[in-house]
């Protein structure tokens, strides 16, 4: 049997949680029902219906469908000219939901696919979301959805005082290992308690599963998130966006793919082979991408391949990825400037990993046991946060 996300539950209940309510909606392309119906779609059938009234739909990052390709490409809002309804961009002008967008809502629904990676700015537009309902006296309801890559595992730093952004409001793992429910609950517990939260769990899930294992469909949650295989590695490889190298954008396969014109792919493939890092092999290619970094240079670099998801470690494994790359090219590898998702200060690399000392431990070639060891004494301070907010046990 298919797992039953949150918004397959609040349909099948014929909406009765939203009854006579005044509705606002968060999603996007990716929040589909398990018949691939969207969540736009059959909102709009029940108010209609006059199960309840939906007031407004609100998107993330990249836009209600996703059509913005890229980060920092904003994008504005507008009225759907289908269902006659104001659309609010929480990408552009406003990233928190102002008197206009909230206007007469008495509820906000967030339906969101997350990637199971503390940088995706999805959970930080939700978090936006209950300090403006907090501020206003709107409840807020969260329709969970599976981690796509398991509840089980958590990796890389947590905390990230003075390093706060857009892609890191609050202290996270890099790997959280939570549903977006259950991050919701711990942003409650802790930073938003005036929130009035309520969940809609999911039924069928448990915390081994990844994508694969629900039954469920995907759609892309963002234009680089093709398939649900990206996201076993997007947890280490989006550092690589605060870098030179190309992650893999413009190709067919972001994020899996990673590369440079200076860079031997064939010599960094058996460095990185050499180091025995758990569950993943790398294999050298060439690719040219379309678009964005490089674009229309031949490229050399890996092909990364997931042997084993459960022992595999992404943060881990790009780490040792972007000292091998740093110690082989010390004069064409290079960290890139701000700004990067709204921080014009700060480098990208550090607020992606909430510090500094990760980039200065690889500047100063710091052994990667080393790096592992300190980052997962920090990780295990999250432990028992975590334990707290967990709705599957």
């Amino acid at each position: 049997m298919s797992v039953q996300t949150g918004l397959d539950g609040l349909a099948a209940g014929d909406f009765n949680r939203l009854a006579g309510r005044n509705v606002a909606l968060l999603c996007n392309q990716a929040s589909i029902a398990a018949d691939l119906q969207h969540a736009v779609d059959l909102f709009y059938k029940a108010h209609r219906r006059g199960r309840f009234t939906l007031k407004a739909l609100l998107g993330p990052q990249h836009g209600l469908w996703g059509h913005t390709q890229d980060n920092m490409i904003e994008w504005e809002g507008y009225r759907d000219p289908r269902l006659d309804i104001p659309v609010f961009s929480l990408y552009g002008e406003h990233r928190k939901p102002n008197d206009r967008m909230l206007a007469d809502v008495d509820i906000l629904v967030c339906d969101l696919q997350d990637v199971g990676a503390k940088y995706y700015t999805f959970i930080w537009s939700m978090a936006h979301c209950m300090e403006a309902c907090a501020e206003r006296g709107i409840e807020v309801l969260v329709l969970d959805r599976p981690n796509p890559i398991g509840g089980l595992r958590t990796e890389g730093p947590w905390e990230n005082a003075g390093f706060e952004s857009f892609v890191g409001l609050h202290p996270l793992p890099v790997r959280h290992g939570m549903t977006i429910a259950e991050i919701a609950t711990y942003l409650r517990q802790h930073y938003y308690p005036d929130c009035e939260l309520s969940v809609e769990t999911m039924s069928g899930w448990d915390r081994e599963m990844y994508f694969a294992d629900t039954g469920l469909p995907w759609a892309m949650p963002s234009p680089n998130v093709p398939v649900a295989e990206t996201t076993i590695v997007y947890p280490g490889m989006c550092l690589l966006e605060a870098t030179n190298l190309s992650e893999g954008r413009g190709t067919t396969r972001p994020f899996d793919i990673f590369g440079a014109p200076w860079l031997d792919g064939w010599k960094l493939a058996k460095s990185l082979s050499d180091l025995g890092l758990p569950g993943v092999a790398f294999r050298a290619l060439e690719f040219q991408p379309t678009f964005q970094k490089h674009a229309g240079k031949i490229c050399q670099g890996c092909f990364i391949h997931v042997t084993n998801s459960d022992r595999f470690k992404p943060y881990l494994t790009t780490i040792a990825l972007l000292k091998a790359v740093r110690e082989q090219n010390p004069e064409a590898f290079a960290w890139n400037p701000p700004p990067y998702e709204y921080e014009y200060q700060k480098l990208p690399i550090d607020i992606l990993n909430g510090n500094d000392w990760i980039r200065k431990g690889i500047d100063e070639g710091r052994p990667l046991i080393d790096l592992e060891q300190a980052w997962a004494a920090e990780c295990a301070g999250f432990t028992e946060l975590r334990r707290e907010v967990l709705l599957y046990r």
